[in-house]
């Protein structure tokens, strides 16, 4: 009799031994889980940070720009640009576009207008094929389809047009304009430049 008890015993010993094995095992795998879950989300985290911290656009040659035909201040500015190394396209639709430019005695606030197919970069092609106004901004595509998205194989042309009937609006000799470019994805991309001195009438200039 006393032997039968003690291996009823150790029968439920072994039940209750084997429960708890499998208690901690599923404890486990819910911790390794959350583990992996935190990990993943971790890394989602810092890619969306790395993404809003870097600009989609970058500059792609030279800024230049050109002075008004009646006075030797600058008029029109021409930025060129492509997508930054890893982005994907980038809509430069109306609707996704943001530029304001800083100037010494004026700011203006969202003036982008549209995008337009270019074939040509031609100073003046550019301007005929955009038909900018005072205060207003653009950009033309060159090289690419018909649409409005910048792709890895297309070049970028954001020409900003000031306004020729006020000098406060107009880019002087050795003043700084700051201009910004806000996409939808990213930072914004942001240009400073000073216009040299000896500025002519109806000439291009270098900024740099």
């Amino acid at each position: 009799m006393m032997k039968n008890r003690r291996g009823i015993v150790g029968v439920e010993a072994a039940i209750v031994l084997i429960a708890f094995i499998i208690i901690a095992a599923a404890l486990s795998y819910v911790v390794i889980n959350m583990g992996f879950y935190t990990t993943q989300k971790t890394k989602e985290t810092m890619e969306a940070g790395l993404e809003e911290s870097t600009t989609a656009l970058q500059l792609d040659g030279v800024v230049t720009a050109k002075t008004n035909t009646t006075s030797p201040q600058i008029l029109y500015i021409l930025i060129p640009v492509k997508l930054s190394s890893g982005k994907g396209a980038v809509d430069l639709g109306q609707k996704s576009v943001v530029v304001s430019v800083y100037l010494p005695n004026a700011t203006l606030m969202n003036i982008y207008k549209d995008a337009v197919t270019a074939n040509s970069t031609d100073w003046n092609t550019l301007l005929s094929t955009l038909s900018l106004t005072n205060n207003t901004a653009k950009f033309a595509i060159y090289n690419g389809d018909i649409d409005k998205v910048l792709e890895s194989n297309e070049k970028a042309f954001l020409v900003i047009c000031l306004n020729s009937s006020d000098t406060k609006y107009m880019l002087s000799e050795y003043q700084t304009i700051k201009i910004e470019v806000r996409v939808a994805k990213g930072a914004a991309l942001t240009v400073v430049r000073t216009a040299p001195g000896g500025l002519k009438e109806n000439s291009f200039v270098d900024l740099g």
